[in-house]
């Protein structure tokens, strides 16, 4: 500014011409005519933007994804690299700094942290090898096209950084015992000891008031058995374990985020066994070298496994009534000629049943009624929100949760007919269920005269495709082609 005044001092007041306050200042002529005779008038600035971002259709993918987890729990969310690996996929050959910088400034925080109150000074645990932490987290996968919840438990290694995960159907006793032997065979090694929260499957009477940490006896007993000494926090003190709670986090985020398909717990607890390894690959946040490395020399100090399993299973006398039930896990549950016998023995494992009577004659057994809780995913919703972007169906979240054939049905390039299309789900999904859906798809498949407008577009026709074919080229055994994949 102040080269700029002296040029409109010497045009307006010294009246000099452009040329003689070309020489004098030494700026060209162009520019001293531009601040010389033409006015300097500020005018808002229309920030255009430009990038791959912008003008390519990530930018508009992220948003999408990002406007259809905002529904969610925060837990659920997909986080930053989360979105950057699934675009990695979809074939975007950007930085993963360039999509934090676009979510930091297109997608801004809706709700607001409360930073008010005064944080609480913590005491920086040491923590030597073959000592672990466990902690139990709730997320959620997809089982037959319906939404369950999943209990997982959780073992981390604080010296190496390692961890290991098991889902469970619940949070009582049975499935955390269970858990635990399942956590000591991947791990290969039994911890010396174990820190862990005053869950009620361990800890009858937390620690407090001059008292210590009161353990119920089947906890004791499988502790002895494997012969690691257990460690209850302090009551409200979840920092006293704060490494297997951020694990807990960690896994939730990078392992169940989509949330993945899974066949059955088994299926699942090995797919998250091989990310668990293949996690280890990494380097250690402070120590620099591979966790791997760390936790095969952490496993010297471990303790070894014990040559037989502990037993995990409760029994326990109950009877029935009337009807010829018999309440397991607070739901009625028929057991035949139960009604004759007037004492019956109930034995429960972590993931089914049996009723036995005092003689020994096995009246009934099962899954425990909880492995069946499920919950449907809200298509309607979600087939209302595609019909208004129907471009982002197959990025959606959603789209590897249908089956087969209905994904294959929507995946089309012509958006007017995948509206359509879109359409007849949402008035089958009313009265259908979206597995059923699938299992009918020829019966309910519309008319082909329903069509028939769109042959002036050149668009090519739904039932060109021979879906005997596609049948044909899945797995034998297959009922949906996304079952079993993991997404990450």
């Amino acid at each position: 500014m102040p080269e700029i005044n002296h040029i409109k001092k010497l045009r307006n007041i010294k009246s000099l011409s452009i040329n003689e306050i070309s020489k004098r200042t030494g700026f060209s002529w162009v520019t001293v005519k531009k601040y010389a005779d033409e006015d300097q008038i500020p005018q808002e600035k229309n920030i255009v933007r430009k990038g791959m971002m912008y003008e390519d259709k990530w930018g508009e993918i992220v948003i999408d994804w990002l406007s259809e987890d905002y529904s969610l729990k925060k837990k659920l969310r997909r986080n930053n690299k989360n979105i950057f690996e699934g675009l990695k996929k979809m074939g975007f050959t950007g930085s993963y700094r360039t999509i934090c910088n676009f979510i930091k400034e297109e997608w801004k925080e809706k709700i607001l942290e409360d930073s008010e109150g005064l944080r609480e000074e913590y005491e920086r645990l040491t923590h030597p090898p073959a000592e672990a932490q466990v902690d139990f987290g709730v997320t959620e996968a997809i089982a037959d096209g319906k939404t369950k919840d999943i209990h997982v438990l959780v073992m981390s290694f604080p010296y190496s950084n390692a961890g290991y995960v098991v889902p469970l159907p619940a949070e009582n006793q049975e499935c955390f015992l269970e858990g635990l032997k399942v956590l000591f065979n991947q791990a290969g090694f039994v911890p010396r000891k174990l820190r862990l929260d005053n869950l009620s499957a361990a800890v009858v009477k937390a620690r407090g008031r001059g008292r210590e940490t009161v353990f119920n006896e089947t906890f004791l007993h499988f502790a002895n058995h494997y012969g690691f000494e257990a460690q209850a926090c302090n009551a409200r003190k979840g920092n006293e374990k704060g490494h297997v709670e951020n694990k807990v986090g960690y896994i939730r985020y990078n392992f169940f985020t989509p949330s993945p398909i899974m066949k059955d717990f088994a299926h699942l607890r090995d797919r998250l066994f091989e990310k668990c390894k293949e996690d280890q690959q990494r380097s250690h946040y402070i120590k620099g070298c591979l966790i791997t490395d760390l936790f095969k020399a952490e496993k010297k100090y471990g303790l070894a496994l014990p040559e037989s399993e502990y037993p995990v299973f409760k029994q326990a006398m109950t009877s029935a009534n009337k009807y010829g039930e018999v309440r397991i896990d607070e739901t009625l549950v028929h057991v035949p000629k139960s009604y004759h016998y007037g004492k019956l023995q109930l034995i429960l494992y972590w993931n089914t049943y049996k009723v036995v009577s005092l003689n020994g004659e096995l009246l009934s057994k099962g899954p425990r009624p909880y492995m069946n809780q499920e919950r449907e995913i809200p298509w309607q919703a979600i087939l209302k929100n595609w019909r208004k972007k129907p471009r982002s169906v197959v990025y959606s979240r959603y789209f590897s949760y249908l089956p087969g054939r209905i994904s294959y049905y929507l995946n089309i390039d012509s958006m007017k007919l995948r509206k359509e299309r879109i359409d007849w789900l949402l008035n089958l999904i009313i009265h259908h269920d979206m597995r059923e859906i699938d299992l009918r798809f020829y019966e309910l498949l519309p008319e082909e005269s329903l069509y028939n407008n769109h042959s002036r577009d050149s668009i090519k026709h739904p039932y060109d495709v021979d879906w005997n074919i596609y049948d044909s080229l899945r797995p034998t055994g297959q009922t949906d082609v996304n079952e079993g994949a993991q997404h990450d």
